[in-house]
């Protein structure tokens, strides 16, 4: 019987910190993510825009690379591959203002 409790008490202390250690760890993503993150109160409110569309946009492509990697038929293939080139080009496109405005400064 005093096994039995013992044995109980341990698997539940196991379980407490199990779940204590995954809080901590979520926790440190957490805090990693907002020192990471870019001040997005910084800038007009236009380039507050532009620099989450950016945001979007890099995740979209970081996305695509992931199932370019692992397809396999050539049409699915070729469809991530028609969406990698039209992420790049609206990427390309939101950088443009930045350009022109540094060239005529």
């Amino acid at each position: 019987m005093i096994e039995l409790a013992l044995s109980w008490r341990l698997s539940e202390r196991t379980t407490i910190m199990a779940r204590g250690w995954e809080s901590k760890s979520v926790e440190a993503q957490i805090e990693e993510g907002k020192e990471r993150a870019p001040d997005h109160r910084r800038g007009s409110p236009e380039e507050r825009v532009v620099q989450e569309r950016l945001e979007s946009l890099r995740l979209s492509r970081s996305r695509i690379l992931q199932q370019l990697e692992t397809a396999r038929y050539p049409a699915h293939r070729e469809m991530l591959q028609n969406g990698l080139r039209a992420i790049e080009q609206q990427i390309e496109d939101c950088h443009a203002p930045e350009i022109i405005a540094k060239e005529s400064h």
